[in-house]
């Protein structure tokens, strides 16, 4: 995650100065990132992120533990790295040919996805289409059980049966929303509250298939609401700028399932990172994997 701070760069100079006989722990990623100049902040909530960059700062959340915590300030440096090679990448979202410096980036693109879906296989993004799948099959389910006593119904098309049974009920309203509350009368007024979780209670003798009914069209407006979830969060996970920090965040904590998993891209990457391409991401490389 990064936001966009504009304020002058400085022009990149190698900078050795970090005791290299120090292993890789938070603490010590964090000295490393104060001695190239970024400002590293650990007692944030980042903005509802586990990390952000803004130029020449990096934010972490507070509720990380150590490890993730190691894993994220690498990431948010790849995006410091990637304002460096392009200063307009928060705009843009990056470029794979900038980030890696050629125009064949068709293996390389296709490995960083692969590298996005290993490392980040518990991410948001996993847990919503999981949760879609789980949703359609249910969905699936219920209207082979409403078929089994209304054989022509399809969800493309009008329900009669129900449509005349549900016109005099409050129940009617639960096809259109999952909770409601219902005021009635004048001068005494009668509150009630009906949700889609309590239906069998609240009509115990509404027909089983129309119950189904009702439950299925929830369910039809959570699919809806997952897929508009999953179509942002493709968006989000398949920015270029966004691909190379999760590459160099993996390269950096399990370079050889990275290399197994992105050869092309890491031969690569590691042509450029050792021609100085990548500036500051050299020193981290040579001071923490020599």
């Amino acid at each position: 995650m990064f936001f966009r701070l504009k304020k002058k760069d400085d022009e990149y100079k190698i900078k050795m100065l970090y005791d290299k006989s120090k292993p890789i722990t938070k603490r010590n990623i964090i000295d490393f990132l104060k001695s190239v100049g970024i400002e590293v902040k650990t007692n944030t909530k980042a903005r509802g992120n586990q990390g952000i960059y803004l130029k020449n700062r990096i934010d972490i959340s507070r509720s990380l533990k150590d490890d993730r915590a190691i894993e994220v300030l690498v990431h948010e440096f790849a995006h410091h790295i990637n304002y460096k090679i392009d200063k307009n990448f928060a705009k843009t979202n990056g470029s794979i040919e900038n980030l890696f410096n050629t125009s064949d980036i068709k293996i390389i693109k296709k490995e960083l996805v692969d590298v996005t879906n290993l490392i980040d296989k518990n991410s948001r993004l996993t847990t919503f289409i999981d949760a879609k799948e789980n949703v359609s099959k249910t969905i699936k389910s219920m209207q082979y059980a409403i078929k089994c006593d209304y054989p022509d119904f399809l969800r493309s098309k009008k329900f009669n049966e129900f449509e005349r049974y549900i016109k005099n009920s409050d129940a009617k309203y639960l096809v259109k929303y999952d909770a409601i509350r219902i005021v009635k009368g004048f001068f005494f007024k009668k509150e009630k509250i009906l949700t889609v979780k309590n239906l069998e209670k609240d009509f115990p003798d509404m027909p089983r298939a129309f119950q189904i009914y009702i439950k299925l069209c929830s369910l039809m407006r959570k699919q809806s609401k997952l897929t508009r979830r999953i179509n942002k969060l493709n968006k989000y996970y398949n920015k270029p700028t966004e691909l190379f920090a999760r590459f160099v965040q993996g390269y950096f904590t399990h370079p050889e399932t990275i290399s197994t998993v992105a050869p092309n891209t890491c031969d690569r990457f590691l042509e450029l990172l050792n021609s100085g391409y990548y500036k500051e991401l050299k020193d981290l490389f040579v001071t923490f994997k020599n």
